[in-house]
């Protein structure tokens, strides 16, 4: 194994171990929660989540095509608390019923991503938190179709679907099982929303 491969494995572990327990705290993850982990790949972020909001919290883990990767670290480490939902963009759960919602490394994917942040309106509580990593856009390797946009532009694109940007965080992240330096948008519902 080269050390190019050893440090990624050591990221990903201690990312997996406690690294992204930290960071989904200083987000505002809490235990208890529901937390929908939007995008969820081989599970990078729901492993993190499903220990922060702990047993009497759930987490939603959502892709297209989940991988086994995940469906085997769910058993290897007995976490109860997760759903892996196989779904591309419609979100198979109730209205208002989410605390919380990751969509990490994701959008770029996405070919109608209006209709996704629709869905995120939809499933969130009005007090919850829509939480985005929009890597690939045009200033942090440009890909796919973020490939022409920026930063602002994203997120105004999602406050036309009925968010408030709270927050731009500087944090540092895991992106392919590697420990990087991202920008993560904080978003909030508008208040015209009753639901809880």
């Amino acid at each position: 194994m080269g050390m190019f491969s050893l440090s990624r494995e050591n990221d990903l572990t201690q990312w997996l171990r406690e690294d992204g327990q930290k960071f989904l705290r200083s987000l505002g993850v809490r235990e208890g929660q529901v937390l929908l982990d939007y995008g969820c790949g081989e599970g990078h972020y729901t492993l993190p989540a499903a220990q922060t909001v702990g047993e009497k919290g759930k987490v939603y883990a959502q892709d297209q095509g989940v991988s086994s990767q995940i469906k085997k670290q769910l058993q290897k480490y007995n976490i109860q608390n997760t759903r892996i939902i196989e779904k591309k963009t419609l979100i198979p759960l109730e209205d208002h019923s989410v605390d919380f919602i990751l969509c990490y490394d994701v959008l770029h994917y996405l070919e109608e991503r209006k209709k996704a942040y629709q869905e995120f309106n939809r499933v969130l509580k009005s007090s919850g938190t829509l939480s985005v990593y929009p890597k690939h856009h045009k200033d942090d390797d440009p890909l796919m179709g973020l490939a022409h946009i920026g930063l602002d532009e994203i997120a105004k694109e999602i406050e036309e679907t009925g968010f408030s940007l709270k927050a731009k965080l500087y944090k540092k992240l895991i992106h392919d099982e590697s420990i990087t330096q991202g920008c993560v948008l904080n978003f909030q519902k508008r208040s015209q929303d009753g639901g809880n």
